[in-house]
């Protein structure tokens, strides 16, 4: 039988695993490889227009601003996607920009003067601006003024295409609520912390005698808690087991997905009380119970915001996604 610290290590939140493996990989600085700097070399054409390696530096940087503080450097496991996903997008939004001088779209003076104004506040003297000029633009102000004109119609036309169209009524979101009840089902769960006692591979007798003695003597510091906080500064001070970083909080876990003997203990509890010493194989857990929240489901008035945001979301990327390959499809794209 699986130690407790290894049976519920697979329930925390894909989203706290992701977060914690970011933020190691991000410290990992000799991990990373730099960009050669650009030079304004040819990498694509779109219809004849070219792009440069400028543009795409300049797009791998949004989207992955760290590098900038990395001189550069780009994770060498995601350099690669990082690099295709911004060629894409320059592709993509030279072939926006193209549809809108078909079009025949204009900006207002008083607009492109404006955000040209706000563009110049982003830099905190004229030297650092100047700089700007001469690296981007050539030193030329008119090249800066075409390329925030070009920046404003590439937005007028997503608004026009995407934006626009993205909008869900409020009568949209209660109709796919209605239509997808399962959606919204939520099963019964179970909110805890834990604080784990493990012993050693192959432990001697003596050695399994002294384990439980600890975790009897963590019982008998936890009993002697009375809150969630005293509870979880007690994990993070004596548990073994990973979610001591989190004062031993597992949030909200589907009681199906939990082991026997937590759900057999936490059967017999109130909220806010610690269970016994729970066995499991050569480890020990106690438990506090911190929520049971019974299966049902959720209420629109609940869901209904972050519904809302979903289903906008899911509309944004799909007409984006639908542009494109209409853009594309008579469009003469190459790869340099």
């Amino acid at each position: 039988m699986k130690p407790l610290a290894v049976c519920l290590l697979a329930l925390m939140p894909v989203s706290t695993t992701i977060a914690q493996v970011a933020s190691h990989a991000m410290r990992q600085t000799t991990n990373t490889v730099s960009v050669t700097k650009p030079v304004g070399k040819p990498i694509a054409r779109v219809n004849g227009a070219v792009l440069t390696d400028r543009d795409l530096l300049n797009e791998m940087f949004q989207m992955f601003p760290y590098a900038r503080q990395h001189n550069g450097g780009f994770p060498k496991a995601m350099e690669a996607d990082i690099r295709k996903g911004a060629l894409q997008m320059i592709e993509f939004e030279e072939l926006v920009y193209q549809e809108a001088q078909r079009r025949k779209m204009s900006i207002p003076a008083t607009k492109l003067n404006k955000a040209l104004a706000d563009f110049r506040k982003q830099f905190p003297s004229d030297e650092e601006f100047q700089d700007f000029l001469k690296t981007e633009v050539n030193g030329s102000q008119e090249q800066l003024r075409a390329k925030i004109k070009r920046s404003l119609l590439i937005d007028q036309l997503l608004k026009a295409e995407v934006a626009d169209k993205s909008v869900v009524s409020p009568t949209g979101v209660k109709a796919y609520y209605d239509k997808n009840p399962d959606h919204f089902t939520t099963p019964e769960s179970l909110a805890f912390q834990s604080i784990t006692i493990l012993a050693p591979d192959k432990a001697t007798p003596t050695q399994l005698k002294e384990v439980r003695k600890q975790a009897d003597e963590a019982l008998r510091q936890a009993k002697g808690t009375k809150t969630y906080d005293e509870f979880g500064l007690l994990a993070e001070k004596i548990s073994q087991d990973d979610f001591r970083v989190m004062m031993g909080d597992h949030k909200s876990v589907d009681r199906s997905k939990l082991p026997p003997e937590v759900v057999a203990a936490t059967s017999r509890m109130q909220i806010g009380q610690v269970s016994d010493v729970i066995q499991f194989g050569q480890a020990y857990a106690i438990l506090r119970l911190n929520g049971h929240t019974p299966a049902g489901k959720q209420s629109f008035e609940a869901v209904k915001k972050s519904l809302l945001e979903q289903l906008e979301k899911n509309k944004t990327q799909q007409l984006r996604s639908d542009l494109g390959k209409k853009l594309r499809a008579t469009a003469k794209v190459e790869e340099l």
